[in-house]
């Protein structure tokens, strides 16, 4: 352990003072963009939301209140259900010392799909968690009020974090009134698990998310289903003068079912190892975490975990994402070492890294096919040599490094809060992935890495009165593609991009946002996720270059009859002007029919700027035949008064050379 190394990287983090982080390319005010809001009179918190993409229903978990909102418009309500505190139990806690008007409340923490059917709530309740049934189709609750400890806190203020896994809940939170014994529990009626009240597995962590990744079904060593836990603990591994913290990742089997004899009702396969998110050449060191999403798609070969992180002292004002591949997380948790506590000048306890042999089965290992076939069928079958190992040894040596062994994006001057990270597809075949980071000024980022570095594309001010954002939802439905935040005083549902923001075809490219293309014939930048096809003229570069939005092709005509583009029989003509105007002329041929529309339109890239003219050939009753003659030779005479001015033109250029020439 690099312990004196360790200090020395944290002295200097206090005296940095350089400026970090691109600056995001535009800001759109809060009344500048369309927003849709949801708030309710005497309703607050509104800080757990829940998606049913499915349904188009965003589920909204406030104080004493859970609300169904139409998640296209989530100003459209769907459902009301009010779930308060009981005068008694209300004045129970106020005598604990808590405060009646806002402690002592029912604050919904947990909201989890159970089922089509049913929803899992669990709210704190005046200090007494409790959860219940939410019947979709009622909207009521089941009336079970099953005792809520281990799943939902105590304290409105205490960390927590859960996630449903085929109909069992999985989370972490804290177990008592104080908030002091944490833990990491299962509620199933088959198998509840929880971790071991010690502080080698968990010592005053501030959870932040959980989430499960299934095994690779083509995959042929029997892998289990992994559930992962992320939060920032007090460190046992590193001496410090005060509680120097430290960022996790925990993970658990999803078909353990604890050991027989040690470790009965416990987890055998929980382990935790180090995040790192460092910048070495800087000195900097960002070990807490503040938020998680997990990027899951098909054009992936693994998940990518996406952290948001921020100093422990924090004075400079800085912020930083680091991304970690799962196979790094999975080479920890499965070849890495684990460390021990070895007890040092008497009563003194030291972590250091474990050298000695390694128990087989491997400790914390899921059941997979190895395992079965030396007749370990689940983990009631492992060895009590391997359990007592797992039980004393929970903490890795090894870290979890992030991509390119360094943050993708660090910014000073901001705190962030939340992320949720989109993976997109550009016009040229790109795939990027666009990250959404919230910060704890009711702001969102929107950012993106491209091969000369990071760039924010934007950055919108989601709440006006600047309140932290506390949750942060994404919607990547086909058409119907959001951006769901969550503050104490309301939620805010946001498209991904305000392409129609920009008029412009440079400011449109320059923008360098994957979701936004200039359409030339509209002359408009418009989001290409809602578009039905997509046309080869479109322009878009993510490396901010707009040189084809000038040049030789930046105007041209486009000639339509009765609505219908036409492409024969087009004449154009352009000259040059001596004040660098250009003057053009287009005219078509074509067979003249009563009753015909045509128009002419007269478009360029530069800008929205498009002329039209409109020549309609009607029945010639309806207008008379010396009216339509007479109309007709008008055009013939200017179409011949304009070959004459280019023939002048041409003279004098030609006049001009020879001079030139002479």
């Amino acid at each position: 352990m690099a312990l004196c190394a360790f200090y020395v990287v944290w002295g200097l983090l206090l005296e940095v003072a350089v400026a970090f982080g691109p600056v995001p390319r535009i800001t759109w005010e809060h009344r500048e963009v369309q927003l849709i809001h949801f708030h309710q009179s005497e309703v607050s918190n509104y800080s757990t939301l829940l998606l049913s993409e499915d349904k188009d229903v965003l589920y909204v978990g406030a104080r004493e209140v859970v609300f169904a909102l139409n998640a296209v418009n989530i100003a459209e309500k769907h459902h009301e259900l009010h779930w308060k505190v009981t005068e008694d139990k209300k004045t129970k806690c106020a005598v604990k010392g808590k405060s009646e008007q806002t402690e002592c409340r029912n604050y919904v923490r947990v909201l989890q799909q159970l089922n089509d059917t049913f929803l899992y709530v669990c709210g704190t309740n005046a200090f007494q968690p409790t959860c219940d049934y939410l019947n979709l189709i009622s909207f009521e609750l089941g009336g079970k009020n099953e005792d809520g400890k281990g799943r939902c806190p105590f304290d409105p203020a205490q960390s927590y974090t859960s996630v449903m896994v085929d109909e069992e809940l999985y989370s972490g939170t804290s177990y008592n009134f104080l908030g002091s014994e944490p833990i990491i529990s299962r509620h199933s009626h088959q198998s509840p698990l929880r971790t071991e009240y010690a502080i080698p597995w968990l010592n005053e962590p501030n959870f932040v998310f959980a989430d499960v990744i299934r095994a690779d079904l083509n995959s042929t060593d029997g892998e289990d289903d992994k559930i992962y836990f992320f939060f920032t603990e007090v460190s046992v591994e590193y001496e410090f003068v005060g509680k120097l913290m430290i960022p996790r990742i925990a993970r658990v089997c999803k078909r353990d079912q604890g050991g027989l004899r040690t470790l009965q009702k416990k987890w055998t396969s929980f382990l935790k190892a180090r995040l790192i998110c460092t910048i070495p050449d800087k000195n900097l060191i960002f070990n807490i975490i503040n938020d998680v999403f997990i990027l899951k798609s098909p054009t992936l070969k693994e998940p990518v975990i996406y952290g948001v992180f921020t100093p422990q002292l924090n004075n400079v004002g800085l912020s930083a994402v680091c991304a970690y591949n799962l196979s790094t997380v999975e080479d920890v948790f499965s070849k890495g070492k684990y460390m021990q506590s070895a007890t040092v000048e008497q009563s003194h306890t030291k972590w250091v890294r474990y050298n000695g042999e390694i128990p087989n089965p491997r400790p914390g290992a899921c059941i997979n096919n190895e395992a079965r076939a030396s007749n370990y069928m689940s983990s009631l079958n492992l060895p009590d040599k391997t359990l007592q190992f797992v039980k004393d040894h929970p903490l890795m040596d090894d870290s979890v490094t992030p991509m390119g062994d360094r943050p993708r994006l660090v910014k000073r001057d901001v705190k962030y809060t939340q992320i949720v990270v989109d993976r997109v597809r550009a016009l040229n075949g790109t795939i990027y992935d666009v990250m959404f980071i919230s910060t704890d000024r009711g702001a969102l980022h929107k950012a993106i890495s491209y091969e000369n570095g990071m760039h924010i594309i934007e950055e919108t001010q989601l709440f006006p009165n600047f309140e932290p954002v506390q949750t942060l939802l994404l919607s990547s439905k086909k058409g119907r593609r959001y951006l769901y935040a969550g503050s104490n005083s309301g939620v805010v549902q946001s498209p991904l991009a305000f392409c129609d923001k920009y008029t412009t075809c440079v400011d449109c490219v320059l923008a360098r946002d994957p979701y936004c293309a200039w359409k030339p014939l509209e002359a408009s930048c418009t989001d290409i996720f809602k578009e039905s096809e997509i046309e080869r003229n479109w322009i878009q570069n993510i490396g901010g270059d707009a040189s084809s939005c000038s040049g030789p092709d930046d105007s041209y005509f486009v000639w339509k009859k009765n609505g219908q583009k036409m492409k024969a029989c087009i004449t154009e003509q352009s000259h040059m002007l001596f004040d660098g105007r250009v003057h053009v002329l287009s005219w078509v041929k074509d067979s003249v029919s009563e009753n015909t529309e045509y128009k002419c339109s007269f478009i360029s890239k530069m800008g929205n700027t498009t002329s039209e003219v409109r020549i309609t050939v009607e029945d010639k009753g309806s207008a008379g035949q010396d009216g339509w003659t007479k109309e007709f030779d008008k055009w013939r005479s200017a179409i011949s008064e304009h070959d004459k001015m280019m023939q002048n033109w041409r003279k004098t250029w030609e006049s001009c050379n020879k001079k030139n020439s002479l």
